[in-house]
């Protein structure tokens, strides 16, 4: 496996005009850039994969103006490969007047993991939870949270409308009355188990 991101250095008009010094071979196991280093006057540079490796890579542009004595860095983006891809560069200067043709070989990457990760078996299994506290402790808490609720007041005022229906009941005697105190302490019971819940 290749262990460090190389560059693949191309040189222009070096011994002559149009001239392109490149390695016969290249590999790479990600994104590398196509360093154009142009020794003489300036030049068109026309970059092209060939089927196989066109498949896995990806250039902004073909068609690269590099200035006189200048030096034009070319990006180039590789896909997740599972297995090595090879193919050919060709490079060509001089609108078709010279042609060099590099190697390429892309290796699948080091960053990619070969095993599945190992996962504790305790994360699996669900959190233990804490018992349920006594009924004791339960009323406690109920009768707390009613209080920070501001709760008080409105049970105070219910408890009183409560007994208040049902001295009336007790002492008008009718079924329409008691009926009404009925109902007046079911909604009382619901508000207050609402209050606590």
């Amino acid at each position: 496996m290749v262990s460090t991101v190389p560059t693949l250095d191309v040189e222009l008009n070096g011994e002559a005009v149009h001239d392109i010094d490149a390695p016969d071979a290249f590999a790479t196991d990600g994104p590398f850039p196509v360093v154009l280093d142009n020794a003489g006057r300036s030049t068109h540079v026309h970059l092209h994969f060939d089927d196989e490796l066109d498949r896995v890579t990806a250039v902004d542009e073909v068609n690269h103006f590099v200035a006189d004595e200048g030096t034009r860095h070319v990006h180039v983006s590789i896909a997740d490969v599972d297995e090595p891809v090879r193919g050919k560069l060709k490079i060509v200067t001089g609108y078709g007047s010279n042609t060099r043709y590099v190697d390429v070989r892309i290796e699948p990457s080091d960053e990619t993991p070969d095993e599945p990760v190992a996962v504790d078996e305790t994360l699996s299994a669900p959190p233990d939870r804490s018992p349920d506290p006594p009924p004791a402790q339960r009323a406690v808490n109920a009768l707390d949270r009613l209080v920070r609720r501001g709760g008080v007041a409105g049970a105070a005022l219910g408890f009183l409308a409560v007994a208040a229906g049902v001295a009336l009941a007790l002492a008008v005697d009718s079924v329409i009355v008691w009926l009404a105190v009925g109902l007046a302490l079911m909604v009382a019971f619901g508000a207050a188990l609402l209050a606590v819940a």
